[in-house]
């Protein structure tokens, strides 16, 4: 079944999921206490993940046609399971779960509909901030701020010889991030690193403030197929360091190294030691 002629019917609904999930987060965000507990791998987790959680998956789970539902708060299905799946929605309830603890705001929800591995439909909402971000097949990538008309956004083109705007992690940047960096300002180009969390870092590439954002850390499936399509919509790329597009539902729901850019052309500063 293709999806992509159902897309501008799913778009409300989605949108909406989102920002009923964004309602629950901000209600314990408010709160003193958020909760916070450690997972098996350590990284944390709070009861709004939880409970944006459970108001996306009841919601998804009353659209037409009902499809399968990877989250990263519900156990995953083994890969002989998912493998028969031509479409599914990926979810992260609360993408930058350390920023919201931090109270910085730049935490988002996440969700996307992929199908044959591609996200056709991606929605990313920063409720502390009120911006919604989403990018659909066929439509193009847009961005609402408060109550506002969705506008459309576009990656912005790289002028040779001019800075470029590189979009780092508050929480994850590393040597490998900073040895790219080099590299760039070694062949003369200037760079200018900005700084947000969670998928706002793709957004800001879709939206034309950054030109790169290099991921050379983990991340998982859910962390960046519904930012993916904002980019993608956008006219950017979000490739491994190989060239290779970033697809899902794969048997390992870790993600490889990867770039989300616009036109500059980063291949040629991609080293080693990454």
């Amino acid at each position: 079944m293709d999806l992509t002629a159902l897309l501008p019917a799913l778009l409300p609904d989605v949108l909406a999921l989102a920002r009923q999930a964004g309602s629950k987060i901000m209600t314990i965000y408010e709160q003193e206490d958020f909760g916070v507990v450690s997972k098996e791998d350590q990284s944390p987790l709070t009861v709004a993940d939880l409970a944006a959680n459970g108001v996306i998956v009841a919601g998804l789970e009353g659209l037409s046609p009902r499809l399968p539902i990877l989250s990263e708060e519900v156990k995953a299905l083994p890969y002989s399971e998912r493998q028969q799946w031509q479409a599914a929605w990926l979810v992260d309830p609360l993408d930058g779960t350390k920023e919201f603890i931090k109270r910085n705001g730049e935490f988002t929800v996440n969700i996307a509909l992929i199908q044959q591995g591609i996200p056709i439909l991606g929605v990313v909402y920063a409720p502390a901030l009120g911006v919604m971000y989403y990018g659909v097949q066929g439509l193009g990538a847009f961005k609402q701020e408060g109550d506002g008309q969705p506008q459309p956004i576009q990656v912005r083109a790289y002028e040779a010889g001019s800075p470029v705007q590189v979009v780092a992690s508050r929480s994850h940047a590393g040597p490998e991030t900073e040895a790219f960096v080099q590299r760039i300002e070694s062949s003369g180009i200037p760079v200018e690193l900005v700084s947000t969390g969670s998928s706002l870092k793709f957004c800001w590439v879709a939206e034309g403030k950054a030109h790169l954002y290099p991921r050379f850390g983990p991340t998982m499936a859910w962390d960046t197929a519904a930012a993916q399509g904002v980019v993608e919509q956008a006219g950017g790329t979000v490739t491994t360091l190989q060239g290779e597009r970033l697809t899902y539902n794969r048997e390992h729901l870790l993600n490889p190294y990867f770039v989300a850019a616009g036109t500059f052309p980063w291949q040629h500063y991609v080293g080693e030691d990454v």
